[in-house]
C-alpha cells in the first residue's frame, strides 16, 4: 500500500505535473464516468456523476495517506490503498487517435479542456469521496508526523498514553497519519528500538530519536519519490536505499548481524536483533 511518501509524490505531480501525468490544478470537470460503482465511497456513483460537472480543482493536497483535490464547495478524496493509481492524461494521444481506457480503470473524469483524471483500480480496494468537506473522511486521522507541532516531547505523551507494541502503534492511523509497513520498519531500525518495545516503556531521550528517526526516512522517501515494490507505483527509488525492510537474510549495514523477518501485528516485519534489541516493557 502507498505510505506517505508515495502519496506525497502523487500529489505533488497532480499539483506541478510529473510521472502520474498532467497537473489538474485549474481544470474543470466536464462529466464523470463511474464504470465500478463500489469505487465511490459517498455518495453513491450515480449522485457522484451529477454532482461534480463544473467542479474546478483549485488546490490538491495529502492528509495522511488520503490525496484531497478542493474543488470549492466540495472535496474530491482519494485513498489508493492496495493497488489504486492516478493519471492524468489528454483524451487524445500523440497521433490525434482518442486514447483508449486501460483494464481496471474505474472512475474516469473527463475535464472541459479535454484532458482526463483516470482512476485504475485493479484490486478494486481503492476509493473516492466528493464530499462537502474533506474533514468528514480525514476527522480520525491523528496528527502528521511531518508537521511542526510533532515534537519528540509530544510524541513521549502519546507513547505514554498507550500500552501498545510500537510498530502496530505507529501504523495505526489513528496515532499518527501516513506510516506504513516499510517507513515504520526503517524508522524503528534507525531508532535502534525493537518493533515490539511496549510504548509505554520508551523514554524522552528514546522518544526524540524516534521522532528524528521518522522525519529522516520519511523526508528520504519524499525526495527518491517513495518505494516501487510492486507492479503498481511507479517512479520511486526509496527502495535502493532500504537498511532493513525486505533484506532478510543480508547484513545489517551497522553490526553485520543478519537481517531477521518476524510477524508483528499480522505485518512481515524486518529488523536487527543486535541493533535493536528487546528491552524494557516487551510485549507478554
Amino acid at each position: 500500500m502507498p505510505e506517505l511518501p508515495e502519496v506525497e509524490t502523487v500529489v505533488r505531480s497532480l499539483r506541478n505535473g510529473g510521472a502520474f501525468g498532467l497537473p489538474v490544478i485549474g481544470r474543470t470537470v466536464a462529466s464523470a464516468q463511474v464504470l465500478w460503482d463500489r469505487s465511490i465511497q459517498s455518495p453513491d456513483a450515480h449522485t457522484f456523476c451529477q454532482l461534480i460537472p463544473d467542479h474546478t480543482v483549485l488546490a490538491v493536497e495529502r492528509r495522511g495517506k488520503f490525496i484531497i483535490m478542493r474543488m470549492g464547495p466540495a472535496d474530491l478524496l482519494v485513498h489508493l490503498r492496495m493497488s489504486g493509481d492516478l493519471r492524468v492524461e489528454t483524451l487524445r494521444d500523440e497521433n490525434s487517435q482518442p486514447r483508449q481506457l486501460l483494464p481496471h480503470d474505474r472512475v474516469v473524469i473527463d475535464f472541459q479542456d479535454e484532458t482526463r483524471l483516470v482512476f485504475n483500480n485493479p484490486r478494486k480496494f481503492g476509493r473516492m469521496w466528493l464530499v462537502p468537506d474533506a474533514a468528514e473522511v480525514t476527522g480520525h486521522l491523528g496528527p502528521e508526523p511531518l508537521s511542526d507541532e510533532m515534537t519528540g516531547a509530544r510524541l513521549f505523551d502519546m507513547l505514554q498514553q498507550h500500552k501498545r507494541m510500537l510498530k502496530p502503534l505507529l501504523m495505526d492511523q489513528t496515532f499518527l497519519a501516513g506510516m506504513g509497513n516499510i517507513y515504520t520498519d526503517e524508522a524503528l531500525y534507525l531508532a535502534g528500538l525493537h518493533p515490539r518495545r511496549q510504548s509505554a516503556s520508551l523514554t524522552r531521550d528514546e522518544a526524540d530519536h524516534l521522532m528524528e528517526a521518522i522525519r529522516q526516512v520519511l523526508q528520504d522517501g519524499i525526495r527518491a519519490n517513495g518505494a516501487s515494490i510492486d507492479w503498481v507505483y511507479r517512479g520511486g527509488g526509496f527502495q535502493n536505499q532500504f537498511r532493513v525492510y525486505q533484506r532478510t537474510g543480508e547484513a545489517c549495514m551497522r553490526c553485520g548481524h543478519t537481517i531477521e523477518r518476524t510477524v508483528v501485528g499480522q505485518r512481515g516485519t524486518h529488523f536487527c536483533p543486535l541493533c535493536q534489541p528487546l528491552e524494557g516493557g516487551q510485549d507478554a
